[in-house]
């Protein structure tokens, strides 16, 4: 099998954060993928993102990347790249092109902050970064793990695209947090299908393949726990989801010693699978709304019109790419607990401390965990630097659509979890915290 092929068909079957090797170069549309086009042109060397700002500061020497011999560069990058080792999540299947180096008995780790994740596998060549550019979308960096004088990320484009560009990343390049059927060995078992998990998911059905650690009453998911080797090629439908639940320490599971925490914490798992799946419906709604733009403009020039003249068609598309991104900041189909969740870690209190907050303490970061992932639910991503770079239609449709939604006009079915105290909180939170909002939120 011709290796690009093989290696799309083992990262499609899991959790598809790996990153490839190719030069820093433009490359040649992916499959003609529109993004390639301009106003995008995702491959050109121009990117801002963490990673290349970081490396900016490193070629200055105004930052400098620590090695040591556990773990390379890796807490070195965590520390420069502001991510949390509390946000430390273990997935121990065979889906990252170092899959060799990945099994139960060793899981990669994965970190991540707002904008930026980071995997590790024990012994890799490797780490495998990514950070969000607020108008491209995902951008795939490598590091060497081994000791240099001058360290480097090398951005990867066309073979990371293999698996970064699909339906499940909704056709931008972007993440896809799936949940496998994993055998002994952490091998996913394809023929039995898998799940891509966001917070409209049932936790039944999350984390196949991932450890999990923490504590969820009578819930159960899928994760630390494998498929029998009686079954390895029957159903896996019968896994003992009971005897991966609430678990708290890993020891019995994997030999946790070389990793920078003892935990794959619950609460960091499902921010995680909210944060990836709202910057990729961010990253297509930017771009189908400037694609939809530069049509726009072509078809008036070819008319006769003014350049900047409104189109029906231009509306329509604008609307089909923001108001999914609508629903899904406001947690619409979000899977409602009816168990408490209790993570491991210093995740939760550290994800939360870092606000803003309003004048009354309050803050989008709070968690609820009880009856919902947030207590105020509109996402914290509304504060990203990929939402603040929307184009001004996306953000007017989106602005607009909001306010409708928190002021009460809209009371369609899709928000009925938002009661009247819910949707006042969130609006007051959003105009002390939000700077640049439409006159109209600050009736």
């Amino acid at each position: 099998m011709h290796l690009q092929t093989w290696l799309r068909a083992v990262a499609m079957a899991g959790v598809t954060s790996a990153v490839l090797t190719v030069s820093p170069i433009r490359v040649q549309a992916q499959y003609g993928a529109t993004y390639e086009q301009e106003p995008v042109s995702y491959s050109s060397p121009a990117v801002d993102d963490a990673v290349a700002r970081l490396q900016k500061r490193l070629d200055a020497g105004e930052a400098i990347l620590k090695y040591d011999d556990c773990n390379g560069y890796l807490r070195s990058v965590l520390e420069l790249l502001e991510i949390p080792v509390s946000s430390q999540m273990l997935v121990f299947s065979k889906t990252s092109f170092q899959r060799d180096r990945i099994s139960p008995a060793a899981p990669r780790a994965v970190y991540f902050n707002d904008s930026a994740y980071v995997g590790s596998v024990q012994q890799g060549e490797v780490i495998e970064i990514s950070a969000v550019d607020p108008q491209k979308g995902s951008i795939f960096y490598t590091l060497d793990q081994q000791p240099a004088e001058r360290p480097v990320f090398r951005r990867q484009t066309h073979n990371c695209l293999q698996c970064h560009d699909s339906s499940m990343s909704l056709g931008v390049p972007g993440h896809v947090v799936r949940s496998v059927w994993p055998d002994a060995n952490g091998l996913p078992i394809l023929s039995a299908g898998t799940f891509v998990t966001n917070h409209s998911s049932p936790l039944y059905e999350r984390w196949g393949g991932w450890y999990v650690t923490g504590t969820h009453g009578d819930l159960r998911h899928m994760g630390n726990v494998c498929v029998p080797r009686s079954r390895d090629h029957q159903s896996p439908a019968a896994i003992d989801r009971s005897s991966g639940a609430n678990v708290v320490d890993l020891a019995e599971r994997c030999d946790i010693a070389p990793y920078l925490a003892p935990h794959s914490d619950i609460v960091a798992l499902m921010v995680f699978e909210h944060q990836t799946h709202a910057q990729n419906l961010i990253t297509r709604a930017n771009h189908q709304t400037r694609f939809a733009l530069r049509d726009e403009e072509t078809m008036n020039r070819a008319l006769g019109r003014a350049a900047d003249e409104r189109l029906d068609s231009t509306t329509s598309r604008i609307k089909s790419a923001c108001e999914p991104l609508v629903a899904y900041l406001l947690f619409a189909e979000e899977v409602p607990l009816s168990a408490t969740i209790q993570g491991t870690s210093t995740f939760a209190a550290e994800f939360a401390g870092r606000g803003p907050r309003d004048s009354r303490g309050r803050s989008l970061r709070d968690f609820d965990l009880e009856r919902r992932m947030f207590r105020y639910p509109l996402s914290y991503v509304f504060y990203s630097d990929a939402f603040s770079a929307l184009p001004g239609a996306a953000k007017d449709y989106i602005h607009r659509r909001l306010w409708q939604v928190l002021a009460g006009e809209d009371t369609s079915r899709k928000f009925s979890h938002l009661t009247e105290p819910v949707r006042q909180a969130v609006l007051e939170i959003v105009r002390e915290t939000v700077p640049d909002l439409p006159d109209y939120w600050k009736r």
